[in-house]
């Protein structure tokens, strides 16, 4: 579901003009405060002793600068950063040979890192630990293993879900890192600063409005942008003004709450055709022509953070602001 307008999960799409957006240095990176005052101490610790930084776990949910913020890192310790991912990882041969091709200090950035297969984790652990890889050569009574020695290095990983990772892993990772979502004023602001890159003048009730509406994810944040860019070019001079802002996230089904037309049409089915609920997630996706796994994951999370619906062991629950916000008389009972 990467493709919805509203999703935190990047797309081809985000891939092309992400790159553009990324701030280089601490300084520039915007909001995640608590994060960048700590990251800032570390760096500056391991550079006055001429060390490589600890290994950094970043995780929270997706859209929130987890890539931008390794990418920052290698950056501000002036080295160079080797990126991949956990699924890209199938053997360890693979990582012996992207360790193997690392300089000293360099900073190695594995994506969804809770996706590396258990047997990769293993060879791993030496390598976090001892800068050092246990490679069996042969098969049978003639294997033997030869150590190969490696240049000291960080390794920045990233996940969505932190307590996927095996206890052993989490445990060598010296840093680790939660962020937050952002807050509407940091939103507006990398709007704004988006806005000066993509060379568009934008009001600050406009970029105000991109980020109430944004889920307070920096992500869905910049993709508003850009499509409300194509909105004032075709529709007005270029310009974004408050007015025409709301006129193309009314077009692009994206309401003041940052919901849209799925999200609106799972709670007026909970609200009309079960009277608010309980009712089970099967009866659910059955109804608005979804499947189950994808309302758990995908749609929920966001409507159960704003207070929209809850869980309950008898099933999915419409709250009183759910009411509110789409126009329903709250039930007696």
């Amino acid at each position: 579901m990467s493709d919805r307008t509203v999703s935190g999960e990047v797309s081809s799409f985000d891939e092309q003009f992400e790159l553009s957006l990324r701030p280089q240095r601490l300084a520039q990176y915007i909001g995640q405060h608590k994060v960048k005052d700590n990251l800032r101490i570390f760096i500056d610790a391991a550079k006055m002793r001429e060390e490589s930084l600890d290994h950094v776990l970043l995780y929270g949910p997706p859209g929130l600068g987890k890539t931008t913020l390794a990418y920052v890192i290698a950056n501000e310790m002036q080295v160079g950063v080797r990126m991949t991912s956990g699924p890209a990882i199938e053997r360890p041969g693979d990582l012996a040979a992207i360790l193997s091709a690392l300089e000293p200090g360099d900073v190695l950035f594995i994506d969804e890192i809770h996706r590396l297969p258990r047997a990769i984790e293993e060879v791993l652990y030496s390598a976090m630990e001892d800068f050092c890889l246990d490679i069996v050569v042969g098969k049978g009574p003639e294997a033997r293993t030869v150590r190969l020695d490696l240049p000291p290095f960080t390794l920045v990983g990233a996940t969505t879900r932190a307590g996927a990772l095996s206890a052993p892993l989490r445990d060598r990772f010296g840093v680790l890192l939660r962020l937050e979502y952002y807050d509407d004023d940091s939103l507006a602001e990398i709007v704004r600063r988006s806005a000066t890159l993509f060379d568009v003048t934008i009001d600050t009730q406009a970029s105000d409005e991109i980020a109430r509406r944004s889920r307070g994810t920096p992500r869905i944040a910049n993709r508003l942008l850009k499509r409300v860019r194509d909105y004032a070019q075709v529709l007005g001079n270029g310009d974004i003004t408050h007015g025409l802002a709301n006129q193309a996230l009314e077009l692009l089904q994206v309401d003041p709450r940052g919901l849209d037309h799925i999200d609106h049409k799972l709670i007026q089915c909970l609200i009309e055709r079960f009277r608010g609920g309980p009712a089970g997630v099967d009866t659910l996706a059955a109804s608005i022509g979804e499947e189950s796994m994808t309302i758990e994951d995908v749609y929920e999370p966001y409507l159960m953070q704003i207070g929209f619906l809850q869980r309950t062991p008898r099933g999915r629950v419409a709250t009183y602001l759910a009411y509110e916000h789409f126009g329903y008389e709250q039930p007696q009972s």
